[in-house]
């Protein structure tokens, strides 16, 4: 099973047909599979996880990449899945819970407003 674009796909291997169901969800993806299958059927799931790079991280973050570089560098952010020559990978849930946790702590500023006084 997998996730993409809000939508999770999964397919049936060892058969001779070629069976894809989706879902909006995890467990509507999973009920499909059911409903093509049967009850009596044993099904091994295994979930792909969804990776993401910088570029990625900086989006979810709401930071641009040199920020997330940074927060590496510190070593305040996320350890990564794997470091690869094209650049670091970290599972998308552990950024998520991240930016949750960051933004929980460091709660947006309030703009100060200038007044100005009405005219006489």
């Amino acid at each position: 099973m997998w996730e993409a674009g809000g939508r999770w796909f999964a397919h049936i291997l060892d058969v001779s047909a070629y069976i894809e169901v989706t879902g909006t969800s995890r467990s509507s993806c999973l009920a499909e599979l059911r409903n093509v299958t049967g009850e009596d059927v044993d099904l091994m799931i295994e979930v792909i996880p969804s990776v993401v790079g910088v570029a990625e991280a900086a989006e979810i973050m709401g930071w641009d990449k040199r920020r997330v570089i940074t927060y590496i560098d510190r070593g305040s952010f996320p350890e990564p899945i794997v470091a690869l020559a094209s650049g670091r990978i970290w599972l998308r849930e552990d950024v998520e819970d991240y930016a949750d946790q960051w933004r929980t702590s460091h709660p947006p500023k309030k703009k100060k407003t200038k007044r100005v006084s009405a005219p006489a």
